[in-house]
């Protein structure tokens, strides 16, 4: 009750906002959990600002949400204390058997009067991370949208017995007219030229945004180019990692960076019971998804050897129901630790650190043993003597 006490003292007001699209749920209540006002306000910074000007120094508890960055920063901005919800963590909402917007609004209230913990507060990043989020993100939509279009190609094409090449993505279109043409194919490349075209305007934009991206990481990130000395990392991975983060410092395990990222199994343990369950999957699924795929290329054909590859191939090795996935996903997790200690101490990248130090240390206890073994039989034939 001692933290309770502390936050009543703080604050006069205590207000809870359902967030929605075009109206949000708001409810007021006073230090000891008495409701002063409930009321539905337009998606407006107007509505927000005199919403903060009626209630001065208020404590304000919403849910994670599209609208939650710039609302949240908004409040922040005209003194208020914000605390956004984790919606992944609120049963007592989510799972309300008499759930509504103003239900909601009035349960974030009493949820954040009580202790702000019940909630698991996130923190947003900032404006301006997450304005230079924006161009990552475009290029995935976009890259999404190449991909559905080349597969639909194929897949129209191969119901017709005709089965294109499979080229790099970006040459697609390319190998698409050469063999239609020199197949004597004329007609159906004319059907298909307009997806055709389709393709190559999108891989246009995105060869743009790869440079926008290497551009923002060499004059404005410069701390991104270090987790590119990572094979399988590249502009996007390493750039996506670090606005992700945003601070090195932010975990002072780190370890933790794993959770951060949702790359550690779920738990659901009761006595003797203790579940073998999936990953947790939290945090950011673009940054996550980026991260696994890196794995995959530490443990594929082309893959170098570094300790993240020997690491995979041992659990791989070890078989069992989906070992391979597991070893992915157990290298992403690794690959999460590894990019985070080499931002926070500044160190370069050096593939097979592990592996020289066991050598090191088997080398060590090799001599050592000699020299023992040396020794004794000195002994004995100093004794003999």
């Amino acid at each position: 009750m001692k933290y309770q006490q502390n936050i009543t003292k703080q604050f006069g007001t205590i207000i809870g906002i359902d967030l929605g699209d075009i109206r949000h749920a708001v409810c007021v209540t006073d230090k000891g959990g008495n409701i002063l006002e409930e009321k539905s306000i337009i998606n407006r910074r107007e509505c927000f600002e005199e919403l903060a000007e009626q209630y001065p120094d208020a404590l304000i508890a919403m849910e994670v949400g599209t609208h939650s960055p710039w609302i949240s920063r908004l409040f922040a901005s005209l003194g208020a204390e914000v605390v956004v919800a984790n919606a992944r963590k609120l049963r007592a909402i989510y799972q309300n058997d008499r759930k509504c917007d103003l239900l909601d609004a009035r349960m974030l209230a009493k949820l954040v009067r009580v202790d702000r913990d019940l909630l698991s507060p996130i923190k947003h990043s900032s404006e301006e991370t997450q304005r230079d989020f924006i161009s990552i993100k475009l290029r995935d939509t976009l890259v999404r949208q190449r991909v559905n279009v080349i597969s639909s190609v194929r897949f129209t094409l191969k119901s017709l017995g005709i089965r294109l090449p499979a080229p790099s993505t970006s040459s697609f279109a390319k190998a698409a007219r050469h063999y239609l043409q020199n197949n004597d194919f004329p007609e159906l490349l004319t059907t298909i030229e307009p997806c055709l075209r389709v393709i190559d305007e999108l891989s246009a934009q995105i060869k743009e945004l790869d440079k926008k991206i290497v551009k923002a990481i060499d004059e404005k990130y410069q701390h991104a180019q270090r987790p590119r000395q990572v094979d399988g990392v590249g502009p996007v991975t390493a750039l996506s990692f670090v606005l992700a983060v945003e601070d090195p410092n932010r975990f002072p395990d780190p370890r933790d960076v794993g959770a951060y990222f949702g790359l550690v199994p779920r738990r659901d343990q009761s006595g003797e019971s203790d579940k073998q369950l999936p990953i947790s999957k939290a945090g950011n699924q673009h940054v996550r998804r980026l991260l696994v795929q890196s794995a995959q290329y530490i443990l594929g054909h082309y893959g170098p050897d570094c300790d993240l590859r020997r690491y995979g191939l041992r659990l791989a090795a070890r078989g069992g129901k989906a070992a391979k996935k597991k070893a992915v996903i157990a290298v992403a997790r690794k690959l999460a630790v590894l990019l985070l200690v080499m931002w926070q101490t500044d160190s370069d990248y050096e593939p097979l650190k592990n592996a020289k130090a066991a050598d090191a240390k088997k080398k060590a206890e090799e001599k050592s043993k000699a020299e023992k073994s040396e020794t004794i039989c000195e002994e004995k034939t100093a004794h003999a003597a």
